[in-house]
């Protein structure tokens, strides 16, 4: 396997398909980027470009020092969720009534799928982190990376217990209107808007 030379002259392994699993979501990132840029009276979300800019910051290191592959990978679980929202998407472009069964049963998959695989991993995730602190191998990582990996998923976490909140919010008025047989507004009780209702 080729390495790479870290800032003191050590070697690290080359995470080859991390990097590239790393790069293709990168891609997306940039390409959202300008869409939100493009569409910003209709797709605007300041919350999105924090998300964005986030992973962006800490996944350059992954890609030009080859560093924290396996944290790199464990963070990419959460796009597992997006599927869901994007095909919230589609249903709104159809003009699907909130109210409709398969609006109302992906509204339900999202939120479940959104909390395993943003919130529910946060606890194993952070335990992991916590335990190379001290270590040789964070101490090598140097003072740049340190800070990209912990601020950015401070950040990230941060976004994901928000949009958890909101989504969950929003499932429960659709649920309970559904339930009450009551039609309900359809902005009042969406599950998100760009994660947010």
């Amino acid at each position: 396997m080729p390495s790479m030379k870290t800032p003191s002259g050590e070697e690290w392994g080359n995470p080859n398909m991390v990097k590239l699993n790393v790069a293709i979501t990168c891609g997306y990132l940039f390409y959202d980027l300008v869409l939100l840029a493009c569409n910003w009276s209709t797709m605007g979300d300041i919350f999105f470009v924090c998300h964005h800019l986030a992973a962006l910051y800490a996944y350059g290191f992954v890609l030009s020092r080859g560093v924290l592959p396996y944290f790199a990978n464990f963070r990419l679980i959460s796009e597992l969720s997006t599927p869901f929202v994007n095909q919230r998407w589609f249903f709104e472009a159809l003009s699907y009534p909130r109210t409709h069964q398969l609006v109302v049963a992906n509204g339900v998959a999202m939120a479940v799928v959104f909390f395993l695989v943003r919130i529910a991993v946060m606890p194993p995730y952070w335990a992991k982190v916590f335990g190379t602190f001290g270590t040789p191998a964070f101490e090598r990582l140097g003072l740049a990376a340190q800070v990209a990996w912990i601020v950015s998923c401070v950040c990230l976490d941060i976004l994901n217990t928000i949009w958890m909140y909101k989504i969950a919010r929003g499932c429960y008025k659709v649920i309970t209107g559904k339930l009450r047989g009551g039609k309900g507004d359809s902005k009042k009780t969406s599950y998100t808007n760009n994660h947010t209702d």
